[in-house]
């Protein structure tokens, strides 16, 4: 594959002809008035408009330089149709060496909780759709022979149908986007899109909607994503950054069936917040603070010493926190720490709740979670696209989710606890989420327009939505290859989650079911 150079050419740096490209020349020759600023798109004219603007290409990697292109991204994305036609994507060709189902998930255990694999092993085994929540490296292993663009942007890595949820922003309103960013890395974008709509097949099965249903929700999936690129490639660059807001969504993606579901979310959403947490998960202690109260399996007190190293990482944490923040944290003392085990393919990563009360014992929950490095990384290079060496896998997640949603946890950051990179966020600030298992049939082709519009959304902050809608195009072939493509991977995710589950049987791989 061409990888990103395809998409982004180099930038001259210096010399006449980057002086040409900038503006014209001042009187007599000489310097132009304004010259190429790296980092900025480069000047092509003006009354350029959508056709002949800058071209910004995936621009996730640190680093990167955005310019003008030679040529309408429109057109180039058109042309690119040549090399990867769109009716490419419905091909599934299984890589080489792929390994069977239980090598990858005890292969993904490495380096986790030993303890704890066992309950990850358990609840991947619950249904196919369980299995795809934990099995993203499996995915990308899979994906890396396929057909795609060049073409990169910030991807999530693992933008399944339960990775999108409500959250609250600084000031209390809910938001609703991406919610899962371990896996970010800027690659194709193809691989979120294909993985969204696989998640949207195995989803429609449990919840017990026919084929064409399914298939259906996978192609509308596809069809609202390129349908808002589209709209996104027609918009100003600052209007298409923030566009869609919350309440237009529904409209936007035709989603009006889930009215009533996200109504019921958002009324849990809003009760879900440190306060309540605290209130169920600590007591009160003699000094008049609180501390945590064991809840085995799921959340422990951790030791003395343990506790102390989490806490200490809350002052390197303090370094990556926006320096806005810092006087609102100064205002919080830190009381306890538990361990507390989250997700499906989380599971058995180092994840800490830490318990802070404010000078009214007003409490405020943070997770600071292990990144890993993502499981994506060591199949980039196989499609073509840049792997970019990461100093910290904290400082990756936190970059990535910014660069993917319109609004972000106002305190993320990153740290280091005894030798190993942690995210750290807020635990419960009003999250919550639709679970797609539990729509009903007729939700579940709603459920993808929405989640699609959204992941297009992220994407085109980082690739140029003209270049991607350019190559998208307004037909529905790309929705027909990838809805195609979905089902065939949602029966290759179910094939493998038989085997898994017979390998529980036999005895071959420890789980521990229903936990």
């Amino acid at each position: 594959m061409d990888g990103i150079a395809m998409a982004l050419p180099p930038v001259e740096r210096g010399g006449s002809s980057g002086a040409e490209a900038a503006g014209p020349l001042r009187a007599g020759g000489g310097e132009p008035r304004i010259p190429v600023v790296p980092g900025f798109a480069r000047r092509v004219g003006v009354g350029a408009g959508a056709g002949a603007g800058a071209d910004v290409g995936a621009g996730a990697g640190a680093g990167a330089v955005f310019a003008a292109a030679v040529g309408a991204p429109k057109e180039r994305g058109k042309a690119l149709r040549v090399r990867v036609p769109r009716s490419s994507h419905a091909t599934l060709v299984l890589p080489a060496g792929r390994p069977d189902a239980v090598r990858a998930v005890e292969e993904s255990n490495r380096g986790r909780v030993a303890g704890l694999t066992p309950i990850r092993v358990g609840r991947m085994a619950a249904t196919p759709f369980a299995f795809l929540r934990g099995s993203a490296g499996l995915m990308a292993h899979d994906l890396m022979g396929t057909p795609d663009t060049g073409v990169a942007a910030q991807l999530c890595g693992d933008a399944h149908a339960a990775n999108f949820g409500l959250y609250g922003d600084a000031r209390g309103s809910l938001v609703i986007d991406l919610n899962d960013f371990d896996e970010t890395v800027s690659g194709p974008w193809e691989w979120d899109l294909k993985r969204l709509a696989t998640s949207l097949v195995l989803a429609g099965r449990e919840a017990g909607a026919d084929e064409d249903t399914c298939r259906r929700a996978a192609y509308d999936t596809v069809g609202a994503y390129r349908r808002t690129m589209r709209l996104l490639a027609r918009m100003p660059a600052l209007d298409a950054w923030n566009a869609i807001a919350d309440e237009e969504l529904v409209s936007h993606a035709d989603a009006r069936d889930l009215l009533g579901t996200l109504k019921r979310v958002s009324e849990k959403a809003r009760n879900n917040t440190s306060a309540r947490f605290a209130a169920k998960s600590t007591e009160e202690c003699e000094d008049g603070g609180r501390r945590f109260v064991d809840a085995p399996p799921v959340l422990r007190r951790v030791p003395d010493a343990e506790a102390a190293a989490v806490a200490r990482g809350l002052g390197d944490y303090l370094e990556t926190v926006s320096e806005d923040r810092t006087p609102l944290l100064a205002r919080y003392a830190i009381h306890d720490v538990a361990f507390r085990v989250v997700g499906t393919g989380s599971v058995g990563t180092r994840s800490y709740v830490v318990l802070l009360l404010d000078h009214r014992g007003e409490p405020l929950a943070l997770q600071v979670k292990e990144a890993r490095p993502s499981v994506l990384a060591p199949h980039l290079a196989a499609a073509g696209f840049e792997v970019p060496e990461v100093a910290h896998e904290g400082r990756r997640v936190v970059l990535g989710q910014k660069r993917m949603q319109v609004v972000s946890d106002h305190l993320l950051g990153w740290t280091t606890v005894e030798g190993r990179p942690f995210q750290v966020r807020q635990f419960r600030n009003r999250k919550g989420s639709v679970d797609p298992v539990a729509l009903a049939a007729d939700q579940v082709d709603d459920y993808g327009r929405m989640t699609g519009a959204l992941l297009a959304r992220a994407h085109a902050h980082s690739a140029d939505p003209r270049l991607v809608a350019g190559y998208c195009g307004k037909n529905d072939e790309l929705d027909e290859a990838v809805a195609s493509f979905a089902v065939t991977y949602a029966d290759r995710t179910e094939a493998d989650h038989a085997e898994l589950v017979q390998a529980i049987g036999a005895g071959r791989i420890a789980a521990e079911l229903g936990v």
